[in-house]
């Protein structure tokens, strides 16, 4: 019998000082963009600690985590916790300062359609059973996942994020998110979760960019498509199976009185894959991920009643995913390109799955000490006879809320940004087995962060441009039980000559 015995010659080689704090500097010119939303040095600082540590830490349980992902003293939590809760870090300067950083680093990867970049928009209900919790109320889920359950208490959260693409492989890198709804102000605000959804999108520093918002059917709404025509932007969406659509009204026959009539025939959509069968075009599916199969399509131009102009309407027959009745406001689109692009809607909600699972950016545990426990079910909380102190407290909680989701989604975008930007680097660098590694596409975020935790202690200690970082880290009592805390002792000249 023969034994064949590994002598592991294969076996990566260490690499280099130089070339182990590729990755990083590279993601520190990015974060030094941020410092504009920072109102002090310090603070831009904390924020650059609070970004390194949502890759380095070992599990996602809140704050305590990111001290231990560091080593930090006992005192760096409390400035943590600090940070969250600032007003010296704006977090719609943050956000500002984030998307122009994504369109200056990150332009040649954006998905464009009709040369207007896509932006992928939906909504996620946050699970959060604190009692003490300003914004949570009771939530349905629309969602037929067996797994989630039919009502949830939790925070509604709008998500926005701009539609990239490197090597083949599209990915959802995340723009901004705010907690929408769950508190009243006042008991004349009348405004919808749609209008909050319209402000943040209108308020992003689009520096004269027109695009394209992909969203599902919750955002066909008259006020929604209103506004961003307004502002130069299209719209593609999904349809409800009972939609109906209107023809343009024929020219009158001689003279007549009264106004012109501005509707034609009404048509119901869901019933022209029967009776218009015929004239479905066939083509191979342009959804992402599917080969070999062909669907059948039926496009007109139709008048929308509640927006009282033309959209597109693209019916589809799937073989396997059913019938489909999509939308899009912009006429010179193909229908091709219409499915293609809402086939990438679903990378949005694979992008919540990593924020959640793998950076844990909705893990915020922060409760209010004044506030009245909420009992399970409860709506809205309406704060128009409480005390300006009382009032002012909330608004600090949900805007502590809101820092650490922004910056946990900021940190989430520079793994999808040095995965694009540095992949054949990424995957050089990767010092452990992967049965499934496909060189030839971007690694995800879990692999990137594998490959900076490597990494970290040799930045630390060797690029240039982390000493004031370095420098900021040792002065915060970096312990030496952390795993990554090692960087901190001044390098040797066995280190140096590597």
């Amino acid at each position: 019998m023969m034994y064949i015995v590994s002598d592991m010659s294969t076996r990566k080689r260490p690499l280099s000082s130089r070339r182990a704090t590729v990755l990083w500097d590279a993601w520190w010119q990015v974060v030094q963009s941020f410092r504009p939303a920072c109102s002090r040095r310090s603070t831009f600082l904390w924020l650059s600690v609070a970004l390194a540590a949502f890759v380095l830490r070992p599990e996602l349980i809140g704050v305590t985590s990111l001290v231990r992902g560091l080593g930090l003293s006992e005192a760096a939590y409390y400035a943590l916790l600090h940070l969250f809760h600032s007003s010296a870090l704006k977090t719609d300067l943050l956000t500002q300062a984030w998307l122009r950083a994504v369109l200056r680093f990150s332009k040649r990867w954006l998905v464009r359609a009709n040369g207007r970049p896509v932006v992928l928009v939906d909504a996620l209900k946050n699970p959060k059973e604190g009692r003490k919790m300003p914004a949570v109320r009771l939530w349905h889920q629309e969602s037929g996942n067996n797994s989630k359950p039919e009502y949830v208490m939790g925070h509604w959260v709008q998500g926005v994020s701009l539609l990239v693409q490197s090597t083949g492989l599209p990915a959802a890198l995340p723009i901004s998110a705010r907690i929408h709804g769950g508190v009243r102000s006042s008991n004349r605000d009348r405004r919808t979760l749609l209008d909050t959804l319209i402000r943040m999108i209108t308020e992003l520093p689009w520096d004269a960019l027109k695009v394209t918002v992909v969203g599902d059917a919750y955002y066909l709404a008259a006020k929604l498509v209103k506004a961003l025509l307004k502002l130069g932007h299209q719209l593609i969406t999904r349809a409800r199976s009972n939609a109906v659509a209107y023809c343009k009204a024929p020219p009158p026959k001689g003279r007549r009185r009264g106004r012109r009539p501005l509707y034609g025939k009404k048509i119901k959509l869901g019933k022209l894959f029967a009776t218009r069968k015929k004239q479905f075009c066939r083509a191979p599916s342009p959804v992402y991920g599917e080969q070999g199969v062909t669907l059948a399509y039926y496009s007109r131009d139709w008048l929308w009643r509640p927006l009282g102009q033309l959209v597109r309407y693209v019916l589809v027959d799937h073989p396997r995913r059913g019938r489909l009745i999509l939308i899009a406001t912009d006429l010179t689109m193909p229908p091709l390109d219409i499915i293609r692009l809402y086939g990438w809607r679903f990378k949005i909600e694979v992008g919540f799955r990593h924020a959640i699972h793998v950076l844990g950016a909705y893990g915020y545990h922060f409760w209010m000490r004044l506030m009245e426990p909420i009992r399970w079910g409860s709506r809205d909380q309406h704060l128009h006879r409480r005390s300006e102190s009382y009032r002012h407290g909330v608004r600090r909680k949900i805007a502590a809320y809101e820092r650490f989701i922004q910056i946990g989604l900021i940190a989430q975008g520079l793994l999808i940004y040095l995965s694009m930007r540095l992949r054949r680097v990424c995957w050089r660098s990767l010092a452990t087995y992967r049965r499934t590694a496909k060189t030839s596409r971007p690694p995800s975020e879990w692999t990137v962060i594998w490959i900076l935790r490597s990494q970290w202690t040799q930045f630390l200690r060797f690029s240039p441009k982390a000493q004031i970082l370095a420098k900021f880290l040792r002065e915060r009592k970096a312990l030496e039980t952390s795993p990554y805390s090692c960087a901190y002792r001044p390098p040797s000249n066995l280190d140096m000559a590597a």
